[in-house]
């Protein structure tokens, strides 16, 4: 999750730079700001496919080699369309990730901490963006560093990453779900509480069944995290990859360093959603705060005009309580599929928010530019409400919860 931050936000802060070095069209700044968006959308899939076929340990290695490999050929980018496909295979390898990481990590999770330690992927995922931010910052704005290079220093974390993961244990519910059970059980006992060890007892072998998502057992599971996780991802994305450009637009001199503020609001947003969801529970720290992010958002298409400080302090309430909901969207996947269908069910929530990620920060420049800024902002306000809509009924309380409870099909809101 922090090389998925990492890379994501590296790309907003030398937008600027490479749209002059490679004479880049609107156009072509909006495909490569959401190139990795796509390749998400395509590999989010195709890695829950294979680690529910074939399992998450073979996978967790696989998809991070080929990420490793698209980081390091960033240093040798010659112009706009190798940036593109690049990116696009990182971002497929990322979506994998989502797909195979997360089910293994809830799956090894115990049901006392397993809201925090979700919650925790997104905290990475903001260090790492805020970490990109701060260090092309650096290196763009105090040493002057050619924008190939800040792209590139993924290839660092990536590397540390991989190895690792070298010697990770396969999923005991995995293992299970495959007839497997005395090799799942001595897993499970050594790295498993009793509790969650007890609760193995539940799972069955099962074939894995894409189409079991859309069953309907599991069709308001599937469309709840799917809409919750677009609603949350599309205006941060939009927001957060141009923010420099849109915070610039909006009046403020230096983009770049309220942009860089904006990243430290959001990481302290996820940490304290970290330190919150055991204590509060799922439903509060969804819906409440998409209402607050939405009434920032109007504030901001309102009253840009009236002072650049109006526009810092919506931006970071926004920013604070959109990172709230959204560390959400790094727990509800894994709980509310069973084990069979869970890869399958988090890659394709991965794959329909990248839709709306991908969409927003490829429109987001066209619609300033045609729409203005104001007229923008309120568009992603809309966005943020339908999202607290379509939680209130059905965002599901699922604190403290077995993961074979979770993954029944979610019937009512408690």
């Amino acid at each position: 999750m922090f090389i998925d931050g990492f890379i994501l936000g590296g790309i907003g802060l030398v937008m600027p730079a490479l749209t002059s070095d490679l004479s880049l069209s609107a156009t072509w700044q909006g495909l490569i700001g959401a190139s990795a968006l796509i390749g998400i959308f395509f590999g989010g899939p195709l890695g829950g496919y294979f680690a529910d076929k074939i399992g998450r340990k073979p996978m967790f290695i696989v998809d991070l080699s080929i990420f490793l490999v698209g980081s390091a050929a960033q240093f040798f980018v010659a112009d706009g369309m190798q940036l593109f496909f690049i990116r696009l295979l990182m971002g497929m390898a990322i979506g994998a990730d989502y797909a195979i990481g997360w089910p293994l990590l809830v799956e090894f999770s115990p049901a006392r901490l397993r809201g925090k330690l979700m919650a925790f992927q997104e905290v990475a995922w903001y260090v790492g963006y805020m970490g990109a931010y701060a260090l092309g910052y650096v290196m763009s704005t105090a040493i002057h560093v050619d924008w190939r290079i800040i792209l590139g220093m993924s290839t660092v974390p990536s590397l540390i990453v991989f190895l690792l993961r070298l010697g990770t244990p396969e999923s005991p519910r995995w293992l299970i779900s495959k007839g497997r059970t005395e090799e799942a059980m001595a897993i499970a006992k050594e790295f498993m509480e009793e509790e969650d060890v007890r609760d193995l007892q539940h799972e069955k072998p099962q074939r894995p069944s894409f189409r079991k998502l859309f069953s309907p057992q599991y069709f308001k599971s599937t469309f709840f995290v799917c809409m919750y996780w677009v609603t949350n991802v599309t205006p941060y994305f939009a927001i957060g990859t141009f923010a420099p450009i849109v915070l610039e637009n909006l009046g403020m001199e230096d983009g770049l360093t309220g942009a860089l503020v904006l990243n430290g609001v959001v990481v302290a947003g996820s940490v304290a959603a970290m330190f919150l969801i055991e204590k509060v529970g799922r439903r509060k720290l969804s819906i409440p705060p998409m209402w607050i992010a939405a009434v920032a958002l109007v504030a901001i298409g309102l009253f840009s005009h009236v002072s650049p400080a109006i526009i810092l302090v919506s931006f970071m309430v926004f920013s604070f309580f959109n990172a709230i909901s959204t560390a959400l969207t790094g727990v509800y996947p894994g709980e509310v599929f069973p084990t069979e269908i869970r890869g399958a069910g988090v890659g394709f929530a991965t794959a329909f928010s990248r839709v709306g990620a991908a969409a927003g920060t490829f429109i987001l420049p066209l619609s300033v530019q045609g729409l203005g800024i104001g007229t923008t902002m309120l568009i992603a306000a809309a966005i943020c409400v339908l999202g607290a809509v379509i939680s209130q009924y059905l965002a599901p309380e699922t604190k403290g919860l077995s993961l074979s409870a979770t993954s029944a099909p979610l019937a009512k809101v408690n």
